[in-house]
């Protein structure tokens, strides 16, 4: 089996619980050597279950260090002088507080990358900043759900994951220049720059961005979520030949290019509910999939595991989903979570 890509690259970890461990973890399956540095107490997302933890930290090997004590910060400088990242998201205060930043680490080298992972950036202090929280105050929570209803929050952690896969990328970056140096990346900046078309429609028109029902694409006619004689089927419909195709397969007439039905948005909602509502979710995707309309009935997560087994791997005891980037070539070993201060403890 071939080495993978990231081989021979040796990234150190500090911090609990999602963005900064995922970032390491997806580097981890690319082949680099990742070593999580860890207080005697480990990880806070140990304390959540063994099932999360294993859900970010697979294939990582695990040191505890007191980072407050000179030993610790000793034995930081030597795991340092011999890395090529570090990747710490803890509050800006404690990253200063306990040397985890290129000024501080550049004595022992000068060649390291180190990624502050926080809230708000590594100078903007330390207000809370949850992924939560984070939804909340960029505007995403604003813009999800029905106008009818509350703000609502995606059911999974997309500012956390979104944050890390970016750090990762800003990692290798700097190692790519051949510099070390100090990279900074916010959960805030990342959710803001993925508000891209929303904010330019704003920022240049003066649009205010607005909840749609169903979840509709503010500019895309139709695209949302439908109901269906049985179940809710998601519909997107990006251009004119799309539209062409569905609605001779559904039996619409009319509203023919994209801003007419953008201007009858409407109208089109209504005829295009009433023919959905002929058929089943599943029967709509059997029948416009083959003409390459983008649609599908919406699945529980259990459904999509069972539809989609390749996407699910062994590491250790544990069944989790595997790296989503595929490489000509390269099969990932994944190997399992680490044990708290498996390959370096403290001393009793």
């Amino acid at each position: 089996m071939n080495a993978g890509p990231l081989a021979g690259i040796r990234i150190l970890e500090v911090g609990h619980i999602l963005a900064g461990p995922y970032a390491t973890m997806m580097l981890a399956d690319l082949g680099a050597e990742v070593t999580k540095i860890e207080p005697a107490t480990g990880d806070l997302s140990r304390q959540v279950s063994d099932a999360y933890f294993a859900s970010l930290n697979r294939g990582k090997r695990s040191i505890c260090l007191d980072l407050t004590t000179e030993a610790g910060q000793a034995r930081l400088g030597e795991l340092a002088s011999e890395a090529h990242a570090l990747i710490v998201n803890l509050k800006p205060s404690a990253i200063r507080k306990f040397g985890l930043t290129y000024e501080a680490l550049q004595k022992w080298n000068d060649k390291i990358v180190c990624v502050a992972l926080t809230g708000y950036g590594l100078d903007q202090g330390d207000d809370p900043a949850f992924d939560y929280v984070i939804q909340a105050v960029t505007g995403v929570a604003s813009l999800t759900g029905d106008p009818d209803g509350p703000p609502t929050l995606p059911g999974y952690s997309a500012a956390d994951n979104s944050t890390g896969l970016t750090a990762a990328l800003g990692l290798l970056a700097q190692i790519i220049s051949g510099k070390g140096g100090q990279v900074d990346v916010s959960l805030r900046d990342v959710m803001l720059s993925q508000l891209n078309y929303r904010a330019s429609a704003y920022l240049n028109e003066g649009t205010e961005p607005r909840r749609m029902p169903n979840g509709a694409h503010s500019y895309y006619v139709p695209a949302q979520l439908f109901p269906t004689a049985d179940g809710y089927l998601a519909l997107f419909v990006t251009h004119d030949g799309f539209w062409r195709t569905f609605s001779a397969e559904a039996g619409i007439e009319g509203f023919a290019t994209m801003a007419e039905r953008a201007a009858n948005r409407d109208e089109v909602l209504a005829v295009v509910s009433a023919a959905l509502a002929t058929d089943t979710a599943k029967s709509w995707e059997a029948r416009l999939r083959p003409l390459q309309v983008p649609a599908a009935a919406i699945r529980t997560l259990p459904e999509a595991l069972a539809e989609n087994p390749g996407m699910v791997v062994k590491a250790g005891t544990f069944s989790l989903v595997g790296n989503p980037i595929r490489i000509s070539g390269y099969e990932p070993e994944y190997g399992a979570p680490p044990a708290l201060g498996e390959h370096g403890a403290l001393p009793s």
